[in-house]
């Protein structure tokens, strides 16, 4: 089993920036892949970004590429993303997720079902 508790959204005017962390508890936190999804109103959750047990492969969606970051401490059990140039498109929930279910230090997991837990979601507003 894995806890995962995301923080650090809230109101931002576009153009800026939020950092948002998930804290994971449970189970060897190393051994699984990361991964960021949103969700915004009347939406469907999108993938965002995700992270390899190292942090040495990411990926990131085409509407985030260049503006967000996605890392991790491995000895901290955080994964953060850092979400720099804000619009007010990138408005939503954003949750945190783990993928147990596949297994390999190069594994980089950009669906939903690949992934076996999720946080709660930290909800991020960007006005314009």
């Amino acid at each position: 089993q894995v806890q995962l508790v995301e923080s650090g959204g809230g109101l931002v005017q576009a153009g800026g920036s939020l950092r948002l962390s998930c804290a994971a508890s449970g189970r060897t936190f190393s051994r699984y892949a990361m991964g960021w999804f949103r969700q915004a109103p009347g939406n469907e959750r999108e993938f965002v970004a995700t992270i390899s047990w190292t942090g040495g492969y990411t990926r990131y969606a085409d509407s985030v590429q260049g503006r967000f970051t996605i890392s991790r401490d491995n000895y901290k059990n955080t994964v953060y993303l850092q979400m720099n140039s804000l619009k007010p498109e990138d408005t939503a929930v954003y949750f945190c997720a783990a993928s147990l279910r596949l297994i390999g230090p190069v594994v980089v997991p950009t669906t939903l079902a690949e992934y076996d837990y999720w946080g709660q979601g930290t909800q991020v507003t960007v006005s314009s």
